[in-house]
């Protein structure tokens, strides 16, 4: 068994408070394996905003994995976009940009979608994927596979304003030879969810997105999080719980609001259609 939690879309600069110590508290009572932090830790990459997010983030445990956001690249200093656009990033966070966490159940390897070019878009190169391949390639076993990135490979079909990430579909249909199972994502402050399938045919990959975790800029939506649980012990081909946990203003805390099973990404598993849903709530949308 593997527990993983994925938060993303921080936004030092736009912080609500109250749902700051509360999230440190769940996340240390879960007790997970590994956190994932997809992006957006900042709001207008300030060296202050930075220090105030490596302050936070080392109170979470660990080990860690992060990527950054289009958000923690300078938007109006011109001389840092464009010239050292993820100096700051890479002083206060970590100075890499392909994150790996390998075990003998997981694979998680993130890929940094910011780029200087786009004020809110992204981009995968061939190259990434190519790197990202070789990674899943050198982990050997059969762990379940994850990527990490910041922009969503997806959108819902009302959102206007946003774009999926540039090189998605060549993305999809290279790490479908991996049998990636999980894509997870942030940028859209909205839990979305959708299937891998919608690019590659018979690839029923979830890809997920992620709300903002401590953001007051939400889309509507309760500040929210997910927990991964990867239960390797199952005889199905299920084994794989998402949970989400949202905020409830009125208790102060995050609560569990979905929880369902999806399937692992095998070669033999390929053309299988996703397996129904249970849980409750409507945290995770299609």
């Amino acid at each position: 068994m593997r527990i993983i939690i994925h938060v993303s879309d921080l936004h030092f600069g736009e912080i609500l408070q109250p749902t700051m110590e509360p999230l440190l508290q769940v996340m240390h009572d879960i007790k997970p394996d590994l956190v994932i932090v997809s992006g957006d830790l900042t709001q207008r990459a300030r060296e202050e905003q930075f220090q105030q997010a490596r302050a936070y983030i080392d109170r979470m445990p660990a080990p860690k994995l992060i990527v950054p956001g289009n958000h923690d690249i300078p938007l109006y200093d011109v001389f840092r976009r464009f010239l050292a656009p993820l100096n700051r990033y890479k002083e206060h966070i970590t100075t890499n940009l392909a994150p790996v966490f390998i075990d003998e159940e997981i694979a998680v390897v993130g890929i940094n979608s910011a780029r200087s070019l786009t004020f809110k878009g992204g981009t995968l190169s061939h190259e990434q994927v190519a790197a990202a391949q070789l990674r899943f390639a050198n982990a050997g076993g059969h762990p379940v596979r994850i990527v990490v990135t910041h922009h969503p490979f997806d959108i819902p079909v009302a959102l206007s304003g946003v774009k999926i990430v540039n090189g998605a579909r060549h993305a999809l249909k290279e790490f479908a030879k991996c049998d990636v199972s999980l894509f997870l994502t942030g940028h859209l402050h909205l839990v979305h969810r959708a299937s891998a399938s919608i690019f590659v045919p018979g690839y029923h990959a979830l890809l997920l997105g992620a709300g903002t975790a401590t953001s007051t800029r939400a889309r509507g939506e309760p500040n929210s999080f997910f927990v991964f649980r990867i239960d390797h012990t199952r005889s199905d081909s299920e084994c794989i719980e998402v949970e989400t946990h949202s905020w409830n203003p009125a208790h102060h805390q995050f609560e569990i609001t979905d929880r369902r099973w999806v399937p692992r990404v095998t070669r033999e598993s390929r053309g299988m259609r996703l397996a129904s849903t249970h849980g409750h709530g409507s945290g995770i949308t299609a």
